[in-house]
């Protein structure tokens, strides 16, 4: 998929980019931007990771400072280069993946958010959903794929045109720009030039016809937002321009674009129908790649853009739970009970069970297969007897858990059951996590080489667009387990714990009442 030699004139870079001997990955994610470095194997040589501030303005309120996105994301580039002893002339491209949903606006002249971040988790918006929901529900399901809910990016949309004095003045005056954090990036790495998404992230906002593939005017109107604060929808694949600035990154090609979970898809090789991969980060995305035909949900899973390349479209069954990894951080952040995020493994395995405790962290509502806004979480099972490692173990088991409620309404959906499960991400080098995981599920997870496999898509779908690898083929070939875990647990016995789980589940639920 190597450009045309005018196309590369055109965008002022160079055609020999194709021929550089590596891929630079932004990972944006909820908690820390991390860049990554790979070679034509697909093999990360060098990475930098930085945790930026979570900002918490009031109970269910999550937000993010962009300038701190930038800043976290642009050093970290940097420092990725510098420890790999490489130059902007050994990149020949970089790939950009990024939290999904997460919603900025800014001024199109200055450059400067009109206010925070509004963070994916946030459920500021959650009763103003529930009136959109009980008039236009199905009308939104059928064309977007998704659930009304605060997650998504319209109602934050909304609640900053209604709330930041001015705001909704400006955007109907054109003054002002929306964009999740790729276009964010992709403005601030091009001075402000290119103000752009790919289907794949759009296709989270409420406002993207997944069917027509555009933004959608009755949508839009639902939602009270004006088209003229909306980027620009291009592929997943090709090279969009040039990175401006900082210096140290002038001149590399931006080539690929892709939301977190579809960038995860794509690094798991799972480009044929029916292949499926957990992600274990901030939250667990169970996506299922259903070919080139959105696929309408009888479990109340997503139905979303995976990706765009050359003129094919193709599409993935979605399960979000909102609190995986991010429950460790609670550990860490808000009891205090272990000080690295680390450490949750060795305290957990220090108790051979857990006590009785089980624990639902429904911290910002439940997602598939609840999709309740209003659920909290819950710990039960407590007694005299319990301890720090009890509640630790507890809260991985809980990742779990969620997970294997995600597994259920994929088979549902696709009438199937699958053999084994793909899984990447941080939380993946717990093996605690992992082995529990196979336990419950009672089928063999398979723990990808490359746990990062959000960025290794990232570069992917650079690459692709440069020629750095020939095809989807070529990529097939790179994909390696790392280790596979096997069930050891008594298919009774996981019934049982499941069991008790949806017991607690229900109690969570129970605050919606």
């Amino acid at each position: 998929m190597k450009l045309a030699s005018s196309a590369y004139a055109r965008l002022g870079l160079s055609e020999t980019s194709s021929f550089m001997k590596y891929i630079l990955a932004f990972d944006q994610g909820t908690t820390s931007s991390r860049s990554i470095v790979f070679d034509h194997e697909g093999r990360p040589i060098s990475s930098s990771q930085k945790e930026y501030t979570q900002i918490y303005p009031q109970s269910g309120w999550v937000e993010h400072d962009p300038a701190e996105i930038w800043e976290t994301q642009i050093s970290t580039a940097v420092e990725a280069l510098q420890k790999a002893k490489l130059t902007r002339a050994d990149i020949a491209a970089v790939g950009i993946t990024n939290q999904r949903e997460t919603t900025i606006i800014w001024d199109r002249k200055t450059g400067e958010p009109i206010h925070n971040a509004i963070v994916w988790q946030d459920r500021r918006t959650a009763g103003f959903c529930d009136e959109i929901r009980s008039k236009h529900g199905d009308l939104i399901r059928d064309k977007t794929g998704l659930e009304v809910d605060a997650y998504f990016s319209a109602s934050k949309i909304a609640w900053l045109l209604d709330n930041i004095s001015g705001a909704r003045e400006r955007a109907n005056a054109g003054e002002l720009a929306f964009g999740t954090v790729d276009s964010w990036l992709i403005w601030k790495l091009t001075n402000g030039t290119l103000h752009i998404t790919d289907r794949s992230n759009v296709s989270r906002t409420l406002l993207f016809n997944i069917r027509s593939l555009s933004w959608d005017e009755e949508l839009l109107n639902i939602f009270a937002i004006p088209a003229a604060i909306l980027p620009e929808v291009r592929s997943s694949s090709e090279v969009f321009g040039a990175v401006l600035t900082p210096s140290e990154l002038a001149g590399i090609p931006i080539a690929g674009l892709a939301g977190d979970q579809q960038a995860a898809l794509f690094g798991q090789a799972c480009f044929s129908p029916g292949s499926t991969k957990n992600t274990y980060g901030t939250g667990c995305f169970m996506l299922q790649n259903v070919g080139t035909v959105p696929v309408a949900s009888d479990n109340r899973l997503l139905s979303t853009v995976a990706w765009h390349i050359g003129d094919t479209t193709e599409y993935a069954l979605e399960g979000s739970v909102f609190i995986g990894g991010a429950v460790i951080q609670w550990l860490r952040d808000s009891l205090g009970i272990i000080d690295r995020s680390s450490d949750v493994e060795s305290l957990a395995s220090t108790v051979e069970h857990n006590g009785g405790v089980y624990f639902v962290p429904a911290f910002a509502g439940l997602g598939t297969p609840h999709w309740d806004q209003n659920a909290r979480g819950t710990i039960i099972g407590l007694t005299r007897g319990t301890g720090a490692a009890h509640i630790a173990r507890a809260a991985v088991e809980s990742i779990a858990f969620q997970t294997s409620d995600l597994l259920t309404a994929i088979n549902a959906d696709s009438r199937s059951s699958l053999a084994e499960l793909r899984v990447d991400g941080g939380a993946t080098k717990n093996d605690l996590l992992l082995q529990f995981q196979a336990d419950i599920l009672q089928i063999p997870v398979v723990r990808s080489m490359v746990a990062e496999t959000t960025a290794l898509g990232a570069a992917y779908l650079a690459g692709l667009a440069v020629g750095f690898w020939a095809d989807k083929q070529e990529l097939t070939t790179h994909w390696k387990a790392d280790r596979t875990f096997s069930p050891q647990m008594s298919e009774a016995k996981a019934s049982e714990m499941l069991r008790r789980w949806h017991e607690a589940v229900n109690r969570s639920l129970g605050w919606s009442t």
